[in-house]
């Protein structure tokens, strides 16, 4: 695992997460259109593998998902598909959801008291979540993969993996409050 990075060793500022601003060791996910393939070829991969027939409105339910980093919602992914494809409904979005989450395709995303989130960013990562507008934002940070296990956690089983959500304002929230002011 490398050496452990205390938690006070992270960065107490989170301007990392403004778009013009991405640095190292901290790094803000950028969504290329070879990373959108490569997702688009894991679901017809998975499905061919799986024998689950790969129909119009799954691939665009799971295109949805994986060509965006705004972690929709099963409403939001319904009402973007539903522009091209007006017969899908609501129920097809929610069963295809929670099949690709079965799948390992896709992840849920529990944030505050929202509705669940959908994350087809399967690698690993954290998030960032604004307090005032909902907008969520992967990140990695080997400081935060390699945080020290605490030992009442360690008694209750092995730890396989760490995600860690830092809460916040956004740039642009906080943009918004100062010119309000």
């Amino acid at each position: 695992m490398g050496a452990i990075t205390p938690l006070t060793m992270l960065p107490t500022s989170l301007s990392f997460l403004d778009a013009t601003s991405c640095e190292n060791p901290v790094r803000c996910m950028g969504l290329t259109p070879q990373e959108i393939d490569r997702r688009l070829e894991a679901f017809l991969d998975v499905s061919r593998g799986e024998g689950m027939k790969v129909t119009h409105q799954r691939l665009e339910i799971f295109r949805e998902v994986a060509s965006t980093e705004e972690h929709p919602d099963a409403e939001t992914i319904y009402t973007r598909v539903r522009t091209r494809i007006p017969t899908v409904s609501l129920d097809t979005v929610y069963r295809t959801l929670a099949w690709l989450e079965r799948m390992g395709l896709v992840s849920r995303v529990h944030v505050l008291s929202e509705r669940t989130r959908f994350d087809a960013n399967m690698g690993p990562h954290h998030h960032f979540v604004c307090s005032r507008c909902g907008l969520i934002r992967d990140f990695t940070s080997p400081e935060a993969d390699h945080l020290p296990v605490p030992e009442e956690v360690r008694a209750w089983g092995q730890v396989h993996a760490v995600h860690v959500e830092f809460e916040g304002v956004c740039a642009d929230c906080s943009a918004d409050k100062e010119t309000q002011s």
